[in-house]
């Protein structure tokens, strides 16, 4: 299937300071409850403090975030993994949504999505996930989660726009997030300074009770 367009998302890590509004305001938008969250910001950590023989001491410690929701992939896991059909990506807009008439709550999609995109609401039984929020677009508006960074760290557009627009930009081959080749993700990054690559392991998501 050929997109019309295809919609996606640009972070800026170097602006990213952890405040998690973004992922506050998409929690609002949507009054999702306790443990789901389409919007999730990780903190990515490591390094050590080392005494040195002359008594002196070195560090390489290091830490950065890394503002994640859905990013609509081009060859989305989600959608194969789907027994019924419900996770399905627009065709005018690349977006990828969940038709919760028809969604039964498997979780086959949770289990597939390597962005840990789709999650389940228990109370409804049915699967949840980052909508790109399609009614705000409809109304010219951008998705909350960008509108709503106070340290204008987050875009949305055309990805090939937003390539055009962050020419700095690269593919989000860092750490904690997998490699792009799994489903081509439509996101781009400008990446920390500290930025480790995909399969790093000398760092840890350190706030994993709040992602």
């Amino acid at each position: 299937m050929t997109n019309k367009i295809q919609y996606g998302f640009y972070f800026d890590a170097t602006r990213c300071t952890g405040c998690k509004t973004c992922q506050v305001s998409c929690k609002d938008r949507k009054d999702l409850p306790v443990g789901i969250n389409w919007r999730r910001v990780y903190e990515y950590a490591g390094g050590q403090w080392n005494q040195n023989g002359d008594g002196t001491v070195s560090q390489d410690v290091f830490a950065y975030y890394t503002s994640i929701g859905c990013n609509h992939c081009s060859e989305p896991a989600c959608t194969k993994a789907c027994p019924t059909g419900a996770m399905h990506k627009r065709r005018e807009d690349g977006l990828v949504l969940i038709d919760a008439e028809i969604c039964i709550g498997c979780g086959s999609c949770a289990r597939a999505c390597p962005y840990d995109a789709p999650q389940i609401d228990n109370d409804k039984g049915i699967m949840t996930k980052c909508d790109g929020c399609y009614e705000r677009l409809a109304e010219g508006l951008l998705p909350t989660c960008v509108e709503s960074c106070p340290q204008r760290a987050l875009d949305f557009g055309v990805i090939d726009e937003l390539r055009a627009k962050y020419p700095d930009a690269i593919e989000p081959n860092i750490a904690p997030l997998p490699s792009t080749e799994i489903t081509h993700p439509n996101l781009i990054i400008k990446p920390n300074r500290n930025a480790k690559p995909t399969g790093d392991k000398s760092g840890q998501i350190l706030n994993w009770a709040e992602v």
